[in-house]
């Protein structure tokens, strides 16, 4: 059955009682590592790796070692055999170094997004750590990292928000429409690789951090619900971007899932899916897919989350008490049973 349009676009804009978090201070700086590397000697790749490290002490080595499998220890020696790898990834990625300079020459309103951000995770977690830096990088356009969400291109550190912008150049970028590209990263997962996803990425990785997933093994039910809370909470940091962008849907998508929400819910119901264990079964409901199979087409996928999220919703107009901290601690289950959700045709 193939998903009927909507005439409404549904964004995170349309939360009320938005609180004022401008009095919350965040000390975070933006860091444009790309920068420094791509303009390195790469005749003197050890000098230049020296200096790198001093200004980046705790970003080159994850970077080095976790993004270009390479040993900075070996880097920092004089003549050594990986510095051709250096040289060759700097000639090899220096056009879309340059593509990033054009799309994102000052970085200031994606650093701006991602600081306000932080200000609503201080404001409903206080106790929270926030990373120190912003730092921007440009990897091998393979180099992602799988979060409980999905695949992104942005990664948490110890201390900084790191921030691929191979991943971030826009859906239309030439690479991603090669054969290559799409069989890396199929339309579905780069239409989200644009400057919007960068503060979402960023909540992202928060979230994890603060909440580690252990929905592995459970109940269909109970990984919809503890899915759609995470997005929950990507709205409540993120309360002025379209909540479309904060699903990773596009807007006819969430548009025509809200106009069919009771077609989709009966799909769980009609289906006898609430119960179901096997992740062969739950992974067609959550996590990234092209579609949902039973609803044709024009469909989104992980499907389980958009139904999730408005059980949290029910659950918060019901319970408009709870805080986001006391919602994530919360059984999954139990929020379910407490909403009797249940939309109308």
């Amino acid at each position: 059955m193939l998903l009927l349009c909507a005439a409404f676009l549904f964004s995170c804009k349309g939360n009320k009682n938005i609180p004022d978090v401008s009095a919350i201070k965040i000390n975070i700086g933006t860091q444009r590592f790309e920068q420094d590397f791509f303009a390195m000697d790469t005749n003197k790749v050890a000098e230049s790796m020296q200096a790198i490290l001093k200004k980046y002490p705790d970003f080159l080595p994850d970077f080095t070692f976790n993004i270009l499998g390479l040993d900075l220890d070996s880097l920092l020696v004089p003549n050594n055999p990986q510095d051709q790898a250096i040289r060759m990834f700097i000639h090899d990625y220096m056009p879309m170094k340059d593509s990033a300079d054009l799309m994102y020459k000052n970085f200031s309103k994606e650093s701006e997004a991602i600081k306000q951000g932080l200000q609503f995770v201080k404001y409903y977690f206080p106790k929270y750590q926030i990373p120190e830096s912003i730092i921007t990088f440009i990897g091998p356009i393979n180099a992602n990292f799988e979060t409980s969400f999905g695949v992104q291109g942005d990664v948490l550190t110890n201390k900084a928000f790191g921030i691929g912008l191979q991943l971030h150049l826009g859906k239309y970028f030439s690479f991603y429409r090669t054969q290559e590209g799409l069989e890396q990263y199929p339309d579905y997962i780069s239409d989200n690789f644009d400057a919007q996803h960068i503060p979402v990425n960023c909540m992202r990785n928060i979230i994890d951090d603060m909440f580690h997933d252990k929905t592995n093994g459970k109940a269909l039910i109970e990984q919809m619900v503890d899915r759609g809370r995470k997005i929950y909470l990507i709205t409540k940091f993120l309360p002025y971007t379209p909540e479309y962008v904060c699903i990773c849907y596009t807007k006819q998508q969430l548009s025509d899932s809200y106009n069919n929400e009771a077609v989709i819910w009966n799909l769980f119901l009609n289906n006898d899916l609430l119960n179901k264990t096997d992740p062969n079964i739950t992974k067609n409901y959550i996590g990234e897919s092209p579609k949902t199979q039973e609803l044709g087409e024009g469909s989104p996928g992980n499907i389980g989350t958009f139904s999730g999220l408005q059980i949290v919703k029910k659950y918060m107009e019901r319970f408009p008490e709870t805080t986001p901290a006391e919602l994530m601690k919360l059984d999954a289950r139990d929020i379910f049973n407490k909403t009797k959700y249940k939309p109308h045709s």
